[in-house]
């Protein structure tokens, strides 16, 4: 067992209500064929928009597959499976809201995903540093401007990645897009 199919077992994917009414059992299985780990053995895209984020809004499975996202980094995914699992990482730490039930029970989401994130901070700067793709890099830098604490091993790394960083991130112009996040 891989560990991206690791940490999808390990959720109680069917205990949680999803963004669609039911329950998020389907997101195991959606989080699978992202990584190319369903019955067809190939990545193939899903979106779990509406499941597991809408802007602005995070459902209840959204710690779930942060934690996911990050396992799939770790793990051996195609770069194209990588790419997405970065997209969705992002979306889940650029999330502004709760989900009326979960914020019922008093959960804040996009906190909770922040904090998971945040757990993954050498496996974002490996793809920051390892220039395997330009967009990658720059999705893995604009998350690391929500979750890096430290602020100075952040600019360090945007000097020495600059030239395949995109200009948002060399300029910083991604940096004061989601510092409003923090407000």
């Amino acid at each position: 067992m891989r560990l991206v199919e690791m940490e999808i077992a390990r959720q109680d994917w069917k205990g949680m209500l999803c963004g669609c009414g039911g329950s998020a059992e389907h997101v195991g299985r959606d989080l699978l064929q992202l990584a190319g780990r369903g019955p067809r053995q190939e990545p193939s895209h899903v979106s779990l928009e509406e499941h597991v984020w809408s802007p602005p809004v995070l459902w209840e499975p959204a710690p779930a597959v942060t934690s996911v996202a990050l396992a799939a980094l770790a793990d051996d995914v195609a770069p194209t499976a990588r790419a997405w699992f970065l997209d969705l990482l992002a979306h889940m730490v650029a999330g502004e809201g709760t989900d009326w039930e979960s914020a019922r029970r008093g959960l804040d989401l996009p906190e909770l995903c922040r904090d998971v994130a945040g757990q993954g901070l050498w496996l974002l700067y490996g793809e920051v540093m390892s220039n395997r793709s330009l967009g990658a890099g720059g999705i893995a830098f604009e998350i690391l401007t929500v979750v890096e604490p430290d602020r100075a091993r952040l600019q360090r790394v945007r000097e020495i990645a600059a030239d395949w960083l995109p200009v948002c991130c060399r300029t910083g112009l991604c940096d004061d897009e989601l510092r409003d996040l923090d407000r």
